[in-house]
């Protein structure tokens, strides 16, 4: 009796959970590689971009790279959405300048390939479906906003396209080191957006048709940041999904009990607008779909529950408990294979954190190159002080010689002219005495040559 009950508590728990199933070819980055090895292309998506498309790598789609800016990147699914509850798991990295800016977007759009392209909400023309805007709006550190459209509002014509926002939330995204998810979630009851298992916003007005196609873009401005995405993965608790669009997937997309995000106010995260603008944005997407009916368990259906009194004979007990015990051996299995699938995802995971570790790696061998080069500029600096110490004890030994062999000239320069330019007094007398001799000398001669007697003819 004790390993009945345990079967039917363990019964009881599988049958309160909600199996995800993975739809592969709506999703890309779940595995080791996001491309198969020696291919350029992800399979199930095409890459648009200006000038040239993304550049993929083996974990990620770098859709606007670090340098130079005014790039334009996307990828967007092949197939459409055809499904009418659903998962959209999007982890994504920002990188840039101190002040650079861009936006990334993320999309389920109408024909999105050939209607959006590589646009962004504030370039893109006529679109029938639902944008989120990741960007810094408003000068913040971080916003993501959600825009509709019926196909009749040009988003790029518009005066003012941050008014047709129903929902925002804010969170910073730039250069944090690490991937960010974002996870758009509809339901049969509403539309929910989560950031990092936070909820962002949501609304119970917005019922998403199928036939739509996911996509995300890119868009960076003149000082760029480098927007990369790591992975987007679909997921739906539709049934018929398994052996036709996907498999059921363990582990982290596996048959896990979804938690509902926790809440917050709503009122400072969906914008109030008038009825009638409210209408005028939704247009078709305020119009619930009808709800789709929940499956029965086919284990449940096969064994109803009876009252003890109405089973009399050992036969009916035995069958009973045989198919009770069934049941359980079914549950059982259903559980096993998830946790193979799910030691499966976590060998994936390993190596995906086994290729992150290799990539710090390469970062720290840079880091030891940057010791090495501040080394060197120590040593060049002691080699500055060096040279300049020499080169002013070579101009002081210079200037010292010059004052010595200045003095040296000076003073004897000095002394030639002190024994060669000396005046002569002694001359000078005599030449004074003697032109005082020569005057009275000819004084008398004038005067005895008037005195002499006059000779008359």
């Amino acid at each position: 009796m004790r390993l009945l009950f345990s079967a039917a508590a363990l019964v009881t728990s599988v049958a309160q959970t909600h199996a995800q199933y993975l739809v592969n070819e709506l999703s890309f980055g779940y595995g080791v590689r996001i491309s198969p090895e020696g291919q350029n292309s992800i399979p199930n998506f095409s890459m648009q971009g200006r000038p040239g498309v993304p550049e993929l790598l083996s974990n990620k789609v770098i859709l606007t790279p670090p340098m130079p800016g005014n790039q334009r990147g996307a990828v967007w699914a092949d197939k459409q959405m055809q499904h009418q509850t659903w998962i959209m798991d999007v982890e994504f990295r920002a990188n840039g300048q101190e002040r650079g800016s861009g936006n990334m977007n993320i999309w389920l759009v109408r024909d999105g390939a050939h209607s959006v392209g590589s646009r962004s909400i504030y370039t893109v023309g006529k679109f029938e479906g639902l944008g989120l805007v990741i960007d810094q709006h408003g000068g913040t550190s971080g916003m993501i906003r959600g825009f509709l459209n019926d196909g009749t509002t040009d988003y790029m014509a518009h005066h003012n396209v941050d008014s047709l926002a129903f929902g925002h939330c804010q969170f910073a995204y730039r250069n944090l080191g690490r991937p960010l998810q974002i996870k758009l979630r509809q339901t049969d009851a509403k539309f929910q957006v989560e950031v990092d298992s936070h909820l962002c916003f949501e609304s119970e007005k917005i019922k998403l048709p199928t036939g739509y196609n996911f996509g995300i873009s890119a868009a960076s401005a003149d000082t760029p940041d480098s927007f990369e995405v790591f992975k987007m993965v679909v997921l739906t608790d539709d049934s018929k999904t398994q052996g036709s669009s996907g498999n059921e997937h363990g582990g982290g997309y596996g048959q896990a009990q979804e938690q509902p995000p926790p809440g917050g106010s709503q009122a400072n995260q969906q914008q109030q607008q008038p009825p009638d603008q409210q209408q005028n944005i939704y247009g078709r997407f305020g119009q619930k779909a009808p709800q789709a009916p929940i499956p029965d368990d086919p284990y449940d259906t096969k064994i109803p529950d009876q009252e003890a009194d109405k089973i009399t004979s050992s036969r009916a007990q035995f069958a009973d408990l045989h198919n009770r015990l069934q049941s359980v051996n079914h549950h059982l299995s259903t559980i096993f294979r998830q946790v193979a699938q799910a030691q499966s995802i976590g060998e994936q995971r390993h190596e995906e954190v086994s290729i992150m570790i290799g990539e710090l790696k390469g970062l720290m061998t840079k880091l030891d190159r940057i010791e090495t080069l501040e080394n060197k500029i120590q040593s060049l600096e002691k080699e500055l002080g060096k040279v300049r110490k020499d080169v002013w004890a070579k101009v002081q030994d210079s200037e010292n010689a010059v004052k010595n062999h200045v003095t040296d000239k000076h003073e004897s320069l000095h002394e030639h002219v002190k024994v060669h330019a000396a005046p002569g007094h002694t001359k000078l007398i005599m030449v004074i005495i003697g032109g005082q001799v020569l005057l009275v000398a000819g004084y008398v001669w004038y005067k005895k040559r008037k005195s002499m007697p006059k000779k008359y003819l």
